[in-house]
């Protein structure tokens, strides 16, 4: 795309260097180790240094022009190519790094998935059952990004905007069409998905977690259901078996489907409700009709029932028929790290299973699942991850005191932070659990 009809989309100028006829901007980066010649370098404010430090080093690789905001502008003013400023670059990244990438998502089947517990496992669920449909998948979320059959470890939850819109325009060139995403609220909030409207969003649950990055629950719900606007999405899957979704179902811009499941599923005034499951099969009957669909989870957990259902609710909100639904579903997809069995168990040693449970309502609801089909002794290995919602950490301990034999406190990523102070914080939960005689473990 013409620099100069870039810049005239998003109502800007090159302040230093002006603009030179027949400037062809090629891709969008805002990380200056990664620029490639054509690239626009987004020289971002950041929460230590500011990009525009790195400029030079862009111009260097090939960046023929930088984005940036008036700070970043008062330390350009010899930047040898021309400096677009503009009061929030962050803000209009998404849309810019769109237009540059010549808008892929919208020659793409779309879906984002959010919530505090279960993004990853439903959209494995939903790519899973796409590609079983006869699509041609891509995914991207807190494991791993796919293009088909390639695989490549994700950096974040969701990518920084330049690098989505980037990945949509590959699955575009390589004959992707339907393309399931997990969407983290640091995400919404940071705009990291701006130039994206989802054919499909869905909302799984919203629990305690991200309190260092969002002031309140009220904050953390409010960069959630932002996704729920048509600026972001067409219609929306609604989970409203807490009382977040609900609110989210009832504040919804967009045309939306509800679910309840469990205890909800009799009182909320759902769309679709889950009878009772046995041995993962259950049926997922719409409330006005009657109307039902058959369908098996095939991973441990009430949670993974309701997963499950979203997931189907998800292909018949794209117009998917039902049978072809209950087809598509009973494919059983591989979720690393999501209650996978890393050793079945037996004569030679206990079964061992590994969960991404990171939060309070994670570790409960995980180890509920286990207790279930555990005869012998339940033990927890927990850890939290440093830097992150401190608040969180005695509440998971407490969790895992209350439903395991035994917990065994360890290290999770502890990034910057003391590790020994992380476990303590761990620990003083689980004991107070102790204390309080409300303890499984000891």
């Amino acid at each position: 795309m013409h620099l100069r009809d870039l810049t005239a989309r998003i109502g800007a100028s090159a302040e230093i260097g002006g603009v030179a006829d027949g400037l062809l901007v090629t891709g969008v980066t805002l990380d200056s180790r990664a620029v490639v010649h054509g690239d626009l370098y987004a020289a971002l404010p950041g929460f230590n240094v500011h990009g525009a430090r790195f400029a030079d080093d862009a111009v260097k690789a090939g960046a023929v022009a930088v984005l940036t905001d008036p700070e970043g502008r008062d330390q350009l003013a010899d930047c040898e190519v021309p400096v677009v400023v503009v009061a929030d670059p962050r803000g209009i990244l998404g849309d810019v790094a769109d237009l540059v990438y010549g808008h892929p998502s919208a020659d793409l089947t779309v879906l984002g998935i959010t919530g505090t517990n279960g993004k990853t496992t439903t959209a494995y669920l939903v790519e899973s059952a796409l590609r079983a449909h006869g699509r041609r998948t891509g995914l991207i979320g807190t494991v791993e990004t796919r293009i088909g059959d390639e695989r490549i470890e994700s950096v974040r939850t969701t990518p920084e905007a330049t690098d989505l819109h980037a990945l949509l325009g590959v699955m575009r060139e390589r004959g992707i069409d339907a393309c399931v995403m997990e969407v983290s609220s640091h995400a919404l909030e940071l705009h990291r998905v701006d130039g994206v409207v989802y054919d499909v969003a869905l909302f799984t649950n919203l629990s305690q977690d991200h309190l260092d990055f969002h002031d309140s629950m009220d904050d953390y719900f409010a960069a959630k259901a932002s996704l729920f606007t048509p600026r972001r999405a067409r219609s929306a899957v609604v989970c409203v078996d807490d009382e977040w979704g609900r609110r989210l179902a009832a504040e919804s811009g967009v045309p939306t489907t509800t679910l309840a499941t469990g205890a909800q599923a009799a009182s909320a005034e759902a769309h679709w409700a889950v009878d009772e499951a046995d041995a993962g099969a259950f049926t997922l009957r719409e409330t006005a009709t009657g109307a039902t669909l058959s369908l098996v989870s095939h991973l441990p957990g009430h949670f993974n029932v309701a997963n499950t259902a979203l997931a189907a609710l998800a292909l018949l909100r794209l117009g998917i028929e039902p049978g072809d639904v209950e087809a598509a579903m009973a494919v059983s997809p591989d979720v690393p790290g999501r209650m996978e069995v890393v050793a079945a168990g037996g004569p030679e040693g206990p079964r061992c299973i590994v969960d991404f449970a990171h939060t309070p309502d994670a570790v409960d609801a995980a180890l509920s699942a286990l207790r279930d089909s555990t005869a012998g002794r339940l033990i927890a290995v927990l850890g939290a991850g440093g830097d992150r919602d401190r608040g969180k950490r005695p509440a998971m301990g407490a969790a895992a005191a209350r439903r395991a034999d035994v917990v065994v406190v360890t290290d999770d990523n502890p990034r910057s932070e003391d590790p020994a102070e992380i476990r303590a914080a761990v620990i003083e939960g689980a004991q107070q659990v102790v204390r309080d005689g409300d303890a499984r473990a000891t």
